[in-house]
Order: structure tokens, then C-alpha cells, then sequence
């Protein structure tokens, strides 16, 4: 389709040209911007499943869990090597609170736990500790 420009009176090929909608324009303007954000939230939602941007596999720490204890303040236990740091984190801080051995978490799996069931095995573990 050719479109035209009315700088001069209009040429014969172009004396047949359909005027366009300003509303048909910006329906399709519209339509293509949301096949544009839907084609970015899928990509990034895949992205997000297959586990582009996590730590690589052969990382030197990993996180075990974590529970919050404030607005902004988390504890967290952190694997390295056969390690685990308990450390506490707030907005520009990060402390190491204890060290222990590596343990093996609820139910016997190597997955994060959950945060009810972290906060249970913390608490345990924490009076089993001080128990010695």
C-alpha cells in the first residue's frame, strides 16, 4: 500500500488511496505493543524456569534457608563448603551469627525448606546446641 502526503494537490495514482482511522492506527499500535509485552513476559517467565540467572551449580555458596524477623531483616543459613554460616541480614549490613557444621535438613531432603518448617529446624537446632 502506498500512502500519501498531501504537499501538493494529489497525483492520479494516488487520488485512490483509502484515508486511514486515526482509531484503526492506534488499535493497531496498541495490539502489537501488547504481542510485544506478552512475547517479554513469557520469555522472561522461561528464563525463570529453566534457571538462567541462578548461581551456577558449581557455586561456592548456596543458600539453605532463611526466615524473616523484621520488615527488612532476614536470617539465613549459608552453605560453603561443608559449612553452614547462620548470618543476619539488614538493609547495608550482613553479619556472620554462628558457624556450625553441615546438617542434614527436615525430611531429609536437600532442597531449601520451607519457611515454617526452617524456622522450626533453626529453633531446634539452636536449643540443641546450647543443650551441649
Amino acid at each position: 500500500m502506498v500512502s500519501c502526503i498531501m504537499l501538493a494537490p494529489l497525483p492520479a495514482w494516488c487520488a485512490d488511496a483509502p484515508a486511514s482511522s486515526p482509531v484503526g492506527g492506534m488499535a493497531q499500535v496498541t495490539l502489537g505493543l501488547l504481542v510485544v509485552l506478552g512475547l517479554m513476559a513469557g520469555a522472561a517467565w522461561l528464563l525463570k524456569r529453566i534457571g538462567v540467572g541462578n548461581a551456577a551449580a558449581g557455586s561456592v555458596a548456596k543458600i539453605v534457608g532463611g526466615v524473616s524477623v523484621g520488615n527488612r531483616e532476614r536470617v539465613l543459613v549459608v552453605e560453603v563448603a561443608d559449612q553452614w554460616i547462620v548470618v543476619g541480614v539488614a538493609p547495608g549490613r550482613v553479619n556472620a551469627l554462628s558457624t556450625m557444621p553441615r546438617q542434614q535438613l527436615p525430611d531429609n531432603t536437600s532442597a531449601p525448606a520451607t519457611p515454617a518448617n526452617f524456622a522450626a529446624w533453626l529453633k531446634q537446632s539452636i536449643e540443641k546446641r546450647n543443650e551441649k
